[in-house]
C-alpha cells in the first residue's frame, strides 16, 4: 500500500468530516439567535439546549481541526522507513491467521482508508494495539488484553 496515497486519502476524509461538523455548528449557533428559540416561560429551554448543542459541536470542530493539523504534519515526516514501528508506520499485523493493515497515528483513529483496493484502519497510539506495537520490529509478537481475554498478535511487516 502506498503510504503517500493513504495519507492523502485520510486527510481528505478528515476535511470532509470537518466541513460537515462546521456546517452543523453554524446551523446550531444560528438557532441560538433565532427569535423562535426565545424562551416563552421559565420552563422553556430551547435556546439553552441549542447553546449546549452549539458548544458541543464547536468542540468537535476544534478536535477535527487539531486532527487535520497533526495528520498533515505527520504526512511530511512519516514517509521514510524507521528501524522499528513508530507513529506514522503502516503495519501488517496477524491475529488468528488473518493479516490486517493498520496505520499508527497520534490522532484521528478509527478511519477506514481504501487505497488501490487495499484497506487500512487508522489506530491512534492511545488504543491498546497502537500502544503495544510501538518500538517493535518485524516478526515480534505482542499481547493485548481485550474483554478479559489475552490476544496475541504478530507484526508481519511495516513501513
Amino acid at each position: 500500500m502506498n503510504k503517500k496515497k493513504l495519507l492523502a486519502n485520510l486527510i481528505d476524509q478528515i476535511k470532509v468530516e470537518l466541513e460537515k461538523a462546521k456546517a452543523a455548528y453554524d446551523t446550531s449557533k444560528s438557532a441560538t439567535r433565532d427569535p423562535d428559540f426565545k424562551s416563552e416561560s421559565k420552563w422553556d429551554t430551547r435556546s439553552i439546549e441549542a447553546g449546549y448543542l452549539a458548544g458541543a459541536q464547536k468542540v468537535r470542530v476544534d478536535e477535527l481541526e487539531m486532527d487535520l493539523n497533526v495528520i498533515e504534519e505527520l504526512a511530511a515526516d512519516s514517509l521514510s522507513k524507521k528501524p522499528t514501528v513508530t507513529i506514522g508506520s503502516l503495519v501488517e499485523i496477524k491475529f488468528n491467521n488473518l493479516v490486517k493493515k493498520y496505520f499508527i497515528t497520534p490522532a484521528a483513529g478509527g478511519y477506514i482508508v481504501n487505497v488501490d483496493d487495499e484497506v487500512a484502519l487508522t489506530i491512534s497510539v492511545f488504543s491498546p494495539i497502537g500502544n503495544e506495537v510501538l518500538d517493535l520490529e518485524e516478526g515480534d509478537s505482542f499481547e493485548v488484553e481485550m474483554n478479559g481475554e489475552s490476544r496475541e498478535y504478530e507484526i508481519i511487516s511495516f513501513c
